[in-house]
């Protein structure tokens, strides 16, 4: 557990510790060499990884394990850093459109809706930019630190703060509209899962292990399903937070939890489909008939969305600190945290190619358009590259 580890904090037990060296006290392990990251081995590489383009952002991720990621909105990528820039480029050449410097410290983006862009601050706030120039439309104040994009259905905007909250604001104004307090435990990962907005609904999954679905208009709650439920003796053993990107797909909702359960959710009616244990922090993906999670021990596997169990397994990035997977026309590709990209095939998890993006790590999640794959490095280098099989 030691690459996992790094990302734990206390939240109301915090003030009471003596200090920093306490809190490392928890976290030391005697199975450091038993979960050293696994080596990296040569590879077939039957794919070619060509670099279209990069630029750089900022100080990108910055110092606070943030997972700042980039959004696509049409023919545009938006990306956004900790110290405050903020970006778009032409996805495809990757001229620069237009950048701005917001002069707050951000911690959680990008959310992207039609002409509008959401980006949550350190202290805070949400910020509604507008898409087409970076002008600052309005900010809010929600009182909580924000480590997830904010959601917008063009009505209603949803944002996640790291105590535990779920507000929902005026798209036109930024007004608080309803705000949902799920409790969260006293010790959790460091993170939120970013909340997903369909019509009129907002699905959201929290530290204690729950994903619910509420009326995105009044924060009214249609269902609760419990993803994991906590188990042990000491606060580190029942962390169950559902951290990482959820995945919606038709009537079909996928999440993962940390110490828990990857579950399928019937939306319609809040029925759980099937689940399969596991245990993640950086969330689902799905694709070709296939549900993708990276387990914390570094494990990817492919679950078949029938329910009938996993269709491979990819064993040997064993603790390299994986992101999520995500699919890429026939290919799937996970980060690690030495900044490669592993890019495996989804109709087998074999490996099939394999590209170094940056030396200080890549823990936000992907993005992909068609056969083009978009990573943004810790150190804020963003990087567009095409994935094609080679002749």
């Amino acid at each position: 557990m030691r690459q996992i580890l790094r990302y734990l904090i206390t939240l109301t037990m915090v003030l009471a510790l003596a200090g920093c060296s306490t809190v490392s006290g928890w976290f030391e392990s005697d199975d450091d060499e038993a979960t050293a990251p696994a080596e990296l081995t040569d590879i077939e590489e039957t794919v070619s990884i060509e670099e279209l383009w990069s630029v750089g952002i900022g100080d990108g991720q910055g110092e606070g394990l943030y997972r700042l990621r980039p959004a696509i909105g049409g023919q545009t990528i938006y990306v956004a850093s900790t110290d405050g820039e903020v970006a778009a480029f032409d996805r495809k050449s990757g001229d620069t459109l237009w950048e701005v410097d917001v002069e707050t410290s951000l911690s959680g983006g990008v959310g992207v809706y039609e002409d509008a862009l959401f980006l949550g601050s350190s202290d805070g706030y949400v910020l509604k930019l507008d898409a087409g120039s970076g002008a600052l439309t309005w900010s809010a104040p929600v009182r909580g630190e924000i480590l997830s994009p904010p959601q917008s259905n063009g009505s209603v905007v949803v944002v996640q703060t790291n105590d535990g909250k779920l507000q929902g604001l005026d798209f036109a104004t930024g007004a608080l509209l309803w705000t949902y307090d799920s409790n969260i435990p006293v010790l959790t990962v460091r993170g939120t899962s970013s909340p997903i907005m369909h019509n009129d609904r907002v699905y959201a999954g929290f530290a204690n292990g729950r994903v619910l679905a509420l009326n995105a208009n009044t924060g009214a709650i249609l269902w609760e399903v419990r993803v994991a439920i906590p188990q042990g003796r000491s606060e580190i053993e029942r962390l169950v937070d559902i951290d990482g990107t959820m995945e919606l797909a038709g009537s079909e909702l996928y999440a993962a939890s940390y110490q828990g359960n990857l579950v399928a959710i019937d939306v319609d009616t809040g029925t759980r489909m099937w689940q399969q244990k596991v245990s993640s922090y950086s969330g689902v993906s799905q694709g070709f008939g296939n549900v993708y999670v990276a387990d914390e021990d570094g494990t990817l596997t492919a679950y078949l969305r029938s329910g009938e169990g996993p269709r491979w397994t990819q064993a040997d990035l064993a603790y390299r600190d994986l992101s999520r997977p995500t699919p890429v026309g026939s290919y799937v590709a996970v980060a690690d945290f030495e900044g490669y990209v592993h890019v495996l095939s989804q109709d087998t998890g074999e490996f099939v190619g394999r590209v170094s993006v940056d030396d200080d790590g890549a823990r936000a999640d992907m993005v992909s358009e068609d056969n083009v794959l978009y990573v943004y490095g810790n150190s804020g280098e963003l990087v567009a590259y095409e994935i094609t099989a080679k002749e």
